[in-house]
Protein backbone atom coordinates (compact mmCIF):
# COMPACT_ATOMS: atom_id res chain seq x y z
CA UNK A 1 0.00 0.00 0.00
CA UNK A 2 3.16 2.32 0.98
CA UNK A 3 4.72 1.95 -2.20
CA UNK A 4 1.30 2.25 -4.25
CA UNK A 5 0.73 5.67 -2.53
CA UNK A 6 4.47 6.37 -3.48
CA UNK A 7 4.28 5.49 -6.84
CA UNK A 8 0.71 7.71 -7.11
CA UNK A 9 2.60 10.71 -5.76
CA UNK A 10 5.77 10.07 -7.99
CA UNK A 11 3.38 10.16 -10.88
CA UNK A 12 1.65 13.13 -10.22
CA UNK A 13 5.26 15.14 -9.30
CA UNK A 14 6.15 13.83 -13.21
CA UNK A 15 3.06 14.86 -14.20
CA UNK A 16 3.31 18.61 -12.59
CA UNK A 17 6.88 19.32 -13.89
CA UNK A 18 6.33 17.90 -17.38
CA UNK A 19 7.10 21.35 -19.92
CA UNK A 20 4.91 19.20 -22.99
CA UNK A 21 1.36 18.51 -22.26
CA UNK A 22 0.43 14.77 -21.16
CA UNK A 23 -3.42 13.75 -21.29
CA UNK A 24 -4.37 10.14 -20.64
CA UNK A 25 -7.65 8.82 -21.60
CA UNK A 26 -9.38 5.74 -21.71
CA UNK A 27 -10.70 3.54 -24.34
CA UNK A 28 -13.56 5.69 -25.54
CA UNK A 29 -11.21 8.85 -26.12
CA UNK A 30 -12.89 10.50 -23.00
CA UNK A 31 -9.87 12.25 -21.04
CA UNK A 32 -9.08 10.99 -17.75
CA UNK A 33 -6.03 13.32 -16.39
CA UNK A 34 -4.28 16.52 -18.06
CA UNK A 35 -1.05 18.09 -16.55
CA UNK A 36 -0.94 21.82 -16.47
CA UNK A 37 1.01 22.17 -19.18
CA UNK A 38 -1.78 20.81 -21.57
CA UNK A 39 -4.31 23.21 -19.66
CA UNK A 40 -1.81 26.06 -20.65
CA UNK A 41 -1.08 24.53 -24.23
CA UNK A 42 -4.81 24.65 -25.06
CA UNK A 43 -6.55 27.16 -23.24
CA UNK A 44 -8.81 25.13 -20.86
CA UNK A 45 -9.09 24.29 -16.99
CA UNK A 46 -7.29 21.02 -16.53
CA UNK A 47 -11.03 20.13 -14.42
CA UNK A 48 -13.31 21.46 -17.79
CA UNK A 49 -11.27 18.51 -19.43
CA UNK A 50 -11.64 16.10 -17.26
CA UNK A 51 -14.46 13.48 -18.71
CA UNK A 52 -14.68 15.02 -22.40
CA UNK A 53 -13.78 13.77 -25.68
CA UNK A 54 -10.19 13.99 -26.86
CA UNK A 55 -11.87 15.58 -30.00
CA UNK A 56 -12.02 18.75 -28.55
CA UNK A 57 -8.32 19.67 -28.72
CA UNK A 58 -8.24 18.57 -32.71
CA UNK A 59 -9.41 20.40 -35.63
CA UNK A 60 -12.64 19.06 -36.91
CA UNK A 61 -11.34 17.00 -40.00
CA UNK A 62 -8.82 15.28 -37.45
CA UNK A 63 -11.45 14.78 -34.72
CA UNK A 64 -13.77 12.87 -37.71
CA UNK A 65 -11.56 10.32 -38.29
CA UNK A 66 -10.16 9.72 -34.75
CA UNK A 67 -12.49 7.41 -33.42
CA UNK A 68 -12.26 5.14 -36.52
CA UNK A 69 -8.26 5.26 -35.86
CA UNK A 70 -8.61 4.57 -32.19
CA UNK A 71 -11.30 1.12 -32.57
CA UNK A 72 -9.30 0.40 -35.41
CA UNK A 73 -6.23 0.08 -33.35
CA UNK A 74 -8.32 -1.91 -30.71
CA UNK A 75 -9.78 -4.53 -32.46
CA UNK A 76 -6.35 -5.09 -34.68
CA UNK A 77 -3.86 -4.18 -32.32
CA UNK A 78 -2.51 -2.71 -35.74
CA UNK A 79 0.26 0.10 -34.15
CA UNK A 80 0.38 2.93 -36.68
CA UNK A 81 1.44 5.36 -34.38
CA UNK A 82 1.94 3.74 -30.84
CA UNK A 83 5.40 4.84 -29.94
CA UNK A 84 6.56 5.80 -33.32
CA UNK A 85 5.17 9.91 -32.68
CA UNK A 86 4.13 11.94 -35.61
CA UNK A 87 2.87 15.86 -36.22
CA UNK A 88 -0.45 16.57 -36.03
CA UNK A 89 -1.96 19.94 -35.57
CA UNK A 90 -4.27 21.04 -32.32
CA UNK A 91 -6.89 23.24 -31.75
CA UNK A 92 -6.79 25.91 -28.85
CA UNK A 93 -9.90 26.53 -26.79
CA UNK A 94 -10.34 30.19 -28.99
CA UNK A 95 -10.42 28.31 -31.89
CA UNK A 96 -6.76 28.55 -33.23
CA UNK A 97 -5.10 25.51 -35.18
CA UNK A 98 -1.47 24.47 -34.17
CA UNK A 99 1.33 22.53 -35.24
CA UNK A 100 2.46 20.04 -32.72
CA UNK A 101 4.28 16.45 -31.78
CA UNK A 102 2.23 13.60 -30.92
CA UNK A 103 3.49 10.93 -28.89
CA UNK A 104 1.33 8.13 -27.84
CA UNK A 105 1.56 5.17 -25.34
CA UNK A 106 -0.81 2.29 -24.05
CA UNK A 107 -1.15 0.26 -21.17
CA UNK A 108 -3.84 -2.10 -19.20
CA UNK A 109 -4.62 -1.09 -15.56
CA UNK A 110 -6.71 -3.72 -13.39
CA UNK A 111 -8.48 -4.61 -17.51
CA UNK A 112 -9.02 -1.63 -18.60
CA UNK A 113 -6.86 -0.03 -21.28
CA UNK A 114 -5.86 3.31 -21.14
CA UNK A 115 -3.59 5.92 -23.65
CA UNK A 116 -1.43 8.41 -22.59
CA UNK A 117 -0.36 10.85 -25.03
CA UNK A 118 2.97 13.56 -24.77
CA UNK A 119 2.19 16.38 -27.20
CA UNK A 120 5.31 19.05 -27.80
CA UNK A 121 4.21 22.26 -29.26
CA UNK A 122 6.27 23.10 -32.59
CA UNK A 123 4.66 26.46 -33.24
CA UNK A 124 8.04 27.89 -32.34
CA UNK A 125 9.89 26.04 -33.97
CA UNK A 126 7.48 26.55 -37.07
CA UNK A 127 7.58 29.91 -36.87
CA UNK A 128 11.51 29.70 -36.79
CA UNK A 129 11.82 27.61 -39.95
CA UNK A 130 9.27 30.00 -41.88
CA UNK A 131 11.69 32.76 -41.03
CA UNK A 132 15.20 30.68 -41.62
CA UNK A 133 13.42 29.55 -45.32
CA UNK A 134 12.68 33.82 -45.79
CA UNK A 135 16.19 35.10 -45.05
CA UNK A 136 17.20 31.63 -47.27
CA UNK A 137 15.05 32.48 -50.48
CA UNK A 138 15.92 36.69 -49.99
CA UNK A 139 19.63 35.72 -50.08
CA UNK A 140 18.82 33.62 -52.79
CA UNK A 141 16.89 35.76 -54.99
CA UNK A 142 19.81 38.80 -53.94
CA UNK A 143 22.13 36.61 -55.54
CA UNK A 144 20.99 35.62 -58.68
CA UNK A 145 19.93 39.29 -58.96
CA UNK A 146 23.11 40.52 -58.16
CA UNK A 147 24.38 37.93 -61.17
CA UNK A 148 21.64 39.22 -63.83
CA UNK A 149 22.66 42.98 -63.04
CA UNK A 150 26.51 42.41 -63.04
CA UNK A 151 25.72 40.96 -66.50
CA UNK A 152 23.34 43.46 -68.03
CA UNK A 153 25.38 46.31 -66.56
CA UNK A 154 27.92 45.10 -68.75
CA UNK A 155 25.90 44.80 -71.89
CA UNK A 156 24.71 48.84 -70.83
CA UNK A 157 28.42 49.78 -70.66
CA UNK A 158 28.77 48.62 -74.33
CA UNK A 159 25.49 50.03 -75.48
CA UNK A 160 25.99 53.57 -73.81
CA UNK A 161 29.58 53.48 -74.56
CA UNK A 162 28.84 53.34 -78.25
CA UNK A 163 25.91 55.24 -78.59
CA UNK A 164 28.04 58.06 -77.37
CA UNK A 165 30.78 57.33 -79.59
CA UNK A 166 27.88 57.43 -82.86
CA UNK A 167 26.74 60.76 -81.14
CA UNK A 168 29.80 62.95 -81.75
CA UNK A 169 29.71 61.52 -85.58
CA UNK A 170 26.44 62.38 -86.25
CA UNK A 171 25.50 65.53 -87.74
CA UNK A 172 22.03 65.41 -88.91
CA UNK A 173 19.66 66.42 -86.05
CA UNK A 174 17.03 63.55 -86.53
CA UNK A 175 19.45 60.92 -86.16
CA UNK A 176 21.30 62.87 -83.37
CA UNK A 177 17.46 62.80 -81.13
CA UNK A 178 17.09 59.19 -82.12
CA UNK A 179 20.54 58.53 -80.47
CA UNK A 180 19.88 60.99 -77.48
CA UNK A 181 16.44 58.61 -76.64
CA UNK A 182 18.25 55.43 -77.18
CA UNK A 183 20.80 56.85 -74.10
CA UNK A 184 18.47 57.74 -72.19
CA UNK A 185 16.45 54.58 -72.39
CA UNK A 186 20.23 52.92 -71.45
CA UNK A 187 20.62 55.42 -68.50
CA UNK A 188 17.11 54.02 -67.14
CA UNK A 189 18.23 50.35 -67.55
CA UNK A 190 21.33 51.98 -65.80
CA UNK A 191 19.18 53.13 -62.79
CA UNK A 192 17.11 49.68 -62.79
CA UNK A 193 20.35 47.46 -62.27
CA UNK A 194 21.95 49.66 -59.50
CA UNK A 195 18.88 49.15 -57.54
CA UNK A 196 18.81 45.93 -58.39
CA UNK A 197 22.31 45.93 -56.99
CA UNK A 198 21.34 47.12 -53.77
CA UNK A 199 18.84 44.69 -52.78
CA UNK A 200 21.75 42.26 -53.67
CA UNK A 201 23.84 43.92 -51.24
CA UNK A 202 26.79 44.60 -54.12
CA UNK A 203 26.45 48.28 -54.15
CA UNK A 204 29.51 50.58 -53.11
CA UNK A 205 28.46 52.60 -49.85
CA UNK A 206 29.61 55.37 -48.84
CA UNK A 207 29.31 55.40 -45.04
CA UNK A 208 30.09 57.32 -42.64
CA UNK A 209 29.47 57.96 -38.79
CA UNK A 210 26.07 59.29 -38.43
CA UNK A 211 23.14 60.76 -36.28
CA UNK A 212 19.97 58.97 -37.57
CA UNK A 213 17.93 61.89 -36.07
CA UNK A 214 19.74 64.37 -38.07
CA UNK A 215 19.68 62.49 -41.08
CA UNK A 216 15.68 61.91 -40.94
CA UNK A 217 15.07 65.81 -40.08
CA UNK A 218 17.13 67.01 -43.29
CA UNK A 219 14.47 64.23 -45.22
CA UNK A 220 11.74 65.72 -43.34
CA UNK A 221 12.06 69.19 -45.32
CA UNK A 222 11.34 67.39 -48.61
CA UNK A 223 8.80 64.82 -46.78
CA UNK A 224 6.64 67.53 -46.37
CA UNK A 225 5.91 68.78 -49.92
CA UNK A 226 6.29 65.52 -51.24
CA UNK A 227 3.35 63.70 -49.24
CA UNK A 228 1.21 66.97 -49.64
CA UNK A 229 -0.91 68.67 -46.90
CA UNK A 230 -3.46 65.87 -45.86
CA UNK A 231 -0.70 63.45 -44.19
CA UNK A 232 0.38 65.23 -40.93
CA UNK A 233 3.98 63.62 -40.35
CA UNK A 234 5.43 63.33 -36.66
CA UNK A 235 9.10 62.67 -35.15
CA UNK A 236 9.80 60.72 -31.81
CA UNK A 237 13.15 61.21 -31.16
CA UNK A 238 14.99 59.44 -28.21
CA UNK A 239 16.83 62.23 -26.39
CA UNK A 240 20.34 60.62 -26.66
CA UNK A 241 20.96 57.58 -29.35
CA UNK A 242 23.99 56.28 -30.08
CA UNK A 243 25.90 57.03 -33.97
CA UNK A 244 25.69 54.28 -36.95
CA UNK A 245 27.91 53.79 -39.53
CA UNK A 246 25.53 54.50 -42.64
CA UNK A 247 25.68 55.70 -46.56
CA UNK A 248 23.41 59.43 -46.10
CA UNK A 249 21.93 58.94 -49.05
CA UNK A 250 20.98 55.67 -49.06
CA UNK A 251 19.40 56.01 -45.95
CA UNK A 252 17.79 59.56 -46.95
CA UNK A 253 16.77 57.26 -50.26
CA UNK A 254 15.20 54.45 -47.74
CA UNK A 255 13.43 56.76 -45.94
CA UNK A 256 12.27 58.42 -48.62
CA UNK A 257 10.77 55.10 -50.40
CA UNK A 258 9.33 54.11 -46.86
CA UNK A 259 7.33 57.35 -46.55
CA UNK A 260 5.88 57.40 -50.28
CA UNK A 261 4.58 53.65 -49.95
CA UNK A 262 3.12 54.90 -46.66
CA UNK A 263 1.20 57.34 -48.65
CA UNK A 264 0.11 55.07 -51.07
CA UNK A 265 -1.00 53.16 -48.43
CA UNK A 266 -2.92 56.02 -47.08
CA UNK A 267 -4.52 56.63 -49.80
CA UNK A 268 -3.09 60.32 -49.84
CA UNK A 269 -4.48 61.24 -45.87
CA UNK A 270 -3.54 60.19 -42.51
CA UNK A 271 -0.55 60.17 -39.94
CA UNK A 272 2.57 59.20 -40.49
CA UNK A 273 5.46 58.50 -37.35
CA UNK A 274 9.24 58.51 -37.30
CA UNK A 275 10.55 57.37 -34.29
CA UNK A 276 14.07 56.53 -33.62
CA UNK A 277 15.55 54.82 -30.60
CA UNK A 278 18.40 52.76 -29.28
CA UNK A 279 17.50 49.00 -28.27
CA UNK A 280 19.14 45.84 -27.29
CA UNK A 281 19.00 42.48 -29.36
CA UNK A 282 18.82 39.69 -27.17
CA UNK A 283 17.49 36.75 -26.38
CA UNK A 284 13.78 37.86 -24.89
CA UNK A 285 13.73 40.00 -28.37
CA UNK A 286 10.48 38.62 -29.57
CA UNK A 287 10.41 39.69 -33.68
CA UNK A 288 10.72 35.87 -34.36
CA UNK A 289 12.90 36.71 -36.99
CA UNK A 290 16.30 34.99 -38.33
CA UNK A 291 19.56 35.92 -39.15
CA UNK A 292 20.26 39.03 -36.76
CA UNK A 293 23.14 39.35 -34.58
CA UNK A 294 22.53 40.35 -30.66
CA UNK A 295 23.97 43.73 -29.74
CA UNK A 296 22.86 46.93 -29.72
CA UNK A 297 21.15 49.17 -32.58
CA UNK A 298 19.56 51.86 -33.53
CA UNK A 299 16.11 51.51 -34.56
CA UNK A 300 14.36 53.75 -37.14
CA UNK A 301 10.93 53.13 -36.84
CA UNK A 302 8.44 54.39 -40.20
CA UNK A 303 4.73 53.74 -38.97
CA UNK A 304 1.30 54.19 -40.42
CA UNK A 305 -2.38 54.10 -40.11
CA UNK A 306 -3.21 53.25 -43.41
CA UNK A 307 -4.66 50.08 -45.22
CA UNK A 308 -2.20 47.44 -43.72
CA UNK A 309 -0.99 44.53 -45.70
CA UNK A 310 -2.32 41.08 -45.99
CA UNK A 311 0.00 38.47 -44.85
CA UNK A 312 1.08 36.95 -48.37
CA UNK A 313 2.13 40.49 -49.21
CA UNK A 314 4.23 40.55 -45.90
CA UNK A 315 5.24 37.32 -46.89
CA UNK A 316 7.07 38.88 -49.90
CA UNK A 317 7.26 42.10 -49.22
CA UNK A 318 10.82 42.46 -49.82
CA UNK A 319 11.27 40.21 -52.99
CA UNK A 320 12.10 42.51 -56.39
CA UNK A 321 9.46 43.49 -58.19
CA UNK A 322 6.91 42.00 -56.05
CA UNK A 323 4.36 45.08 -55.72
CA UNK A 324 0.78 45.68 -54.58
CA UNK A 325 0.22 49.00 -56.80
CA UNK A 326 -1.40 47.50 -59.16
CA UNK A 327 -3.38 50.47 -60.43
CA UNK A 328 -0.46 53.16 -60.04
CA UNK A 329 2.30 50.88 -61.56
CA UNK A 330 4.80 50.52 -58.95
CA UNK A 331 8.43 49.34 -59.55
CA UNK A 332 8.07 46.56 -56.64
CA UNK A 333 11.97 47.28 -55.74
CA UNK A 334 11.08 49.43 -53.54
CA UNK A 335 11.20 47.53 -50.19
CA UNK A 336 13.55 45.51 -51.73
CA UNK A 337 16.34 48.15 -51.86
CA UNK A 338 15.77 49.11 -48.31
CA UNK A 339 16.05 45.62 -47.28
CA UNK A 340 19.00 45.05 -49.02
CA UNK A 341 20.54 48.61 -48.05
CA UNK A 342 20.09 47.78 -44.19
CA UNK A 343 21.31 44.11 -44.90
CA UNK A 344 24.39 45.39 -46.23
CA UNK A 345 25.32 48.42 -43.34
CA UNK A 346 25.07 44.91 -40.94
CA UNK A 347 21.10 45.81 -40.00
CA UNK A 348 18.01 44.16 -39.87
CA UNK A 349 14.12 44.71 -41.12
CA UNK A 350 11.30 44.01 -39.66
CA UNK A 351 7.67 44.18 -40.71
CA UNK A 352 4.32 44.23 -38.38
CA UNK A 353 0.88 45.06 -40.16
CA UNK A 354 -2.76 43.96 -39.78
CA UNK A 355 -5.28 44.62 -42.51
CA UNK A 356 -7.46 48.16 -42.09
CA UNK A 357 -4.82 48.88 -39.23
CA UNK A 358 -1.42 50.14 -40.84
CA UNK A 359 1.96 49.18 -40.99
CA UNK A 360 5.05 49.85 -39.00
CA UNK A 361 8.64 49.15 -41.04
CA UNK A 362 11.96 48.59 -38.45
CA UNK A 363 15.24 49.36 -39.75
CA UNK A 364 18.00 48.52 -36.89
CA UNK A 365 21.36 49.76 -37.87
CA UNK A 366 24.04 48.23 -35.67
CA UNK A 367 25.31 51.15 -32.84
CA UNK A 368 28.71 52.24 -32.52
CA UNK A 369 29.05 52.99 -29.39
CA UNK A 370 26.94 52.15 -26.31
CA UNK A 371 26.90 55.18 -24.82
CA UNK A 372 23.95 56.34 -25.12
CA UNK A 373 22.60 52.76 -24.25
CA UNK A 374 24.61 53.37 -21.30
CA UNK A 375 23.28 56.72 -20.52
CA UNK A 376 19.66 54.57 -21.00
CA UNK A 377 20.01 52.33 -18.45
CA UNK A 378 21.53 54.35 -15.94
CA UNK A 379 18.70 56.30 -16.24
CA UNK A 380 16.12 53.88 -15.98
CA UNK A 381 17.94 51.61 -13.12
CA UNK A 382 17.09 54.98 -10.62
CA UNK A 383 13.70 54.25 -11.46
CA UNK A 384 13.19 50.69 -12.03
CA UNK A 385 12.51 49.01 -8.79
CA UNK A 386 15.66 46.47 -7.55
CA UNK A 387 12.58 43.86 -5.79
CA UNK A 388 9.60 42.66 -7.18
CA UNK A 389 6.76 45.22 -6.30
CA UNK A 390 3.77 43.51 -7.24
CA UNK A 391 3.35 41.88 -4.36
CA UNK A 392 -0.73 41.59 -3.61
CA UNK A 393 -1.86 43.15 -7.09
CA UNK A 394 -3.41 41.29 -9.46
CA UNK A 395 -2.43 41.23 -13.65
CA UNK A 396 -4.43 39.83 -16.26
CA UNK A 397 -2.54 39.41 -19.62
CA UNK A 398 -4.66 39.27 -22.51
CA UNK A 399 -2.56 37.68 -25.45
CA UNK A 400 -3.65 35.10 -28.44
CA UNK A 401 -0.10 34.37 -29.22
CA UNK A 402 0.79 31.10 -26.93
CA UNK A 403 4.56 31.64 -26.94
CA UNK A 404 4.06 35.66 -26.17
CA UNK A 405 1.86 35.08 -23.65
CA UNK A 406 3.69 32.98 -21.72
CA UNK A 407 6.56 34.88 -21.97
CA UNK A 408 4.61 37.58 -20.56
CA UNK A 409 2.80 35.61 -17.82
CA UNK A 410 6.56 34.69 -16.65
CA UNK A 411 8.11 38.37 -16.63
CA UNK A 412 5.26 39.64 -14.58
CA UNK A 413 4.92 37.05 -12.17
CA UNK A 414 8.98 37.98 -12.04
CA UNK A 415 7.54 40.87 -10.38
CA UNK A 416 5.67 39.51 -7.60
CA UNK A 417 2.49 40.13 -9.12
CA UNK A 418 -0.66 37.59 -9.17
CA UNK A 419 -1.36 36.79 -13.18
CA UNK A 420 -4.40 35.44 -14.77
CA UNK A 421 -4.87 34.97 -18.51
CA UNK A 422 -7.08 35.40 -21.56
CA UNK A 423 -6.73 34.72 -24.90
CA UNK A 424 -8.95 36.94 -26.45
CA UNK A 425 -10.96 40.26 -25.72
CA UNK A 426 -13.66 38.44 -25.42
CA UNK A 427 -12.79 35.84 -23.02
CA UNK A 428 -10.85 38.59 -20.79
CA UNK A 429 -14.21 40.62 -20.51
CA UNK A 430 -16.45 37.73 -19.77
CA UNK A 431 -14.13 37.13 -16.87
CA UNK A 432 -14.13 40.49 -15.09
CA UNK A 433 -17.69 40.30 -15.86
CA UNK A 434 -18.04 37.05 -13.88
CA UNK A 435 -16.63 38.27 -10.65
CA UNK A 436 -12.64 38.54 -11.33
CA UNK A 437 -10.55 40.68 -9.49
CA UNK A 438 -7.66 42.39 -10.84
CA UNK A 439 -5.50 45.67 -10.77
CA UNK A 440 -4.32 45.85 -14.40
CA UNK A 441 -5.18 44.52 -17.43
CA UNK A 442 -2.44 44.36 -19.61
CA UNK A 443 -3.90 43.58 -23.33
CA UNK A 444 -2.14 42.73 -26.73
CA UNK A 445 -4.21 45.28 -29.36
CA UNK A 446 -4.66 42.71 -32.33
CA UNK A 447 -6.58 39.43 -31.52
CA UNK A 448 -9.22 37.58 -32.95
CA UNK A 449 -12.86 37.57 -31.44
CA UNK A 450 -15.38 40.77 -31.41
CA UNK A 451 -13.05 42.74 -28.65
CA UNK A 452 -9.81 44.18 -30.24
CA UNK A 453 -7.61 45.55 -27.90
CA UNK A 454 -9.19 49.00 -28.45
CA UNK A 455 -12.40 48.03 -27.58
CA UNK A 456 -11.57 45.93 -24.74
CA UNK A 457 -9.77 49.72 -23.52
CA UNK A 458 -13.22 50.93 -24.08
CA UNK A 459 -15.48 48.63 -22.21
CA UNK A 460 -13.52 48.63 -19.40
CA UNK A 461 -13.24 52.19 -19.18
CA UNK A 462 -16.96 52.51 -18.83
CA UNK A 463 -18.04 49.56 -16.58
CA UNK A 464 -14.71 49.36 -15.13
CA UNK A 465 -13.36 52.57 -14.60
CA UNK A 466 -11.22 51.81 -11.75
CA UNK A 467 -9.02 48.97 -13.59
CA UNK A 468 -5.56 50.20 -15.11
CA UNK A 469 -5.07 49.52 -18.37
CA UNK A 470 -1.35 49.09 -20.54
CA UNK A 471 -1.78 47.72 -24.23
CA UNK A 472 1.07 46.34 -26.49
CA UNK A 473 1.39 46.42 -29.68
CA UNK A 474 3.93 46.42 -32.56
CA UNK A 475 2.67 49.44 -33.96
CA UNK A 476 4.36 52.45 -32.88
CA UNK A 477 2.24 53.91 -29.94
CA UNK A 478 1.86 57.27 -30.92
CA UNK A 479 -0.04 56.02 -34.13
CA UNK A 480 -2.17 53.43 -31.66
CA UNK A 481 -2.90 56.08 -29.30
CA UNK A 482 -4.34 58.34 -32.08
CA UNK A 483 -7.17 55.39 -33.28
CA UNK A 484 -8.04 54.48 -29.79
CA UNK A 485 -11.87 54.68 -29.38
CA UNK A 486 -14.21 58.02 -27.77
CA UNK A 487 -10.84 59.50 -28.00
CA UNK A 488 -9.73 58.03 -24.72
CA UNK A 489 -5.87 57.49 -24.20
CA UNK A 490 -4.16 54.33 -22.73
CA UNK A 491 0.16 53.37 -22.15
CA UNK A 492 0.98 51.67 -25.18
CA UNK A 493 4.04 49.41 -25.11
CA UNK A 494 5.55 48.58 -28.07
CA UNK A 495 6.86 45.37 -28.68
CA UNK A 496 9.71 44.60 -29.20
CA UNK A 497 10.21 45.75 -25.62
CA UNK A 498 12.69 44.68 -22.26
CA UNK A 499 11.69 43.88 -18.50
CA UNK A 500 13.01 47.40 -17.85
CA UNK A 501 10.37 48.99 -19.93
CA UNK A 502 7.40 46.77 -18.78
CA UNK A 503 8.73 47.67 -15.46
CA UNK A 504 8.49 51.31 -15.52
CA UNK A 505 4.96 50.75 -17.20
CA UNK A 506 3.50 49.12 -14.67
CA UNK A 507 4.90 51.18 -12.08
CA UNK A 508 3.64 54.38 -13.73
CA UNK A 509 0.31 52.73 -13.63
CA UNK A 510 0.86 52.10 -9.89
CA UNK A 511 1.85 55.39 -9.10
CA UNK A 512 -0.66 57.07 -10.79
CA UNK A 513 -3.43 55.23 -8.67
CA UNK A 514 -1.81 55.90 -5.10
CA UNK A 515 -1.52 59.34 -6.62
CA UNK A 516 -5.34 59.57 -6.80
Amino acid sequence: MENAVTDRAFLHAVLDAAGDAIILADRDGMIMRANPAASMMFGYAAEDMIGESLNMLMPEALATRHDGFMQHHIETGEKRIIGIGREVEGQRRDGTVFPLHLSIGRAEVDGSLMFVGILHDLTKRTQTEAALARSQRLDAIGQMTGGIAHDFNNLLTVIIGNLELLETRTREDAQTTLIRDALEAAELGADLTSRLMIFARRNTLKSVKSDLRKLCDATLVILERTLGEQITIKTDYAPVTSLVLVDPGQLQSALMNLALNARHAMNGKGRLLISIADVTIDDSYMAQEIDVEPGHYVRLSVSDDGAGMTPQAQKHAFEPFFTTKSESGGSGLGLSMVYGFVRQTGGHVTLYSEEGLGTSFGLYFPALSESAVANERSLAAGKVAQTPFGHGRTVLVVEDNPIVRKLSVARIRDLGFEVEEAVSGDEAYSMLTSGLDVDIVFSDLIMPGNLSGYDLAAKLATDFPQLKVLLTSGYASDIVAARLPHGRTHEVLHKPYRQSDLVLRLQALLDDDSDG
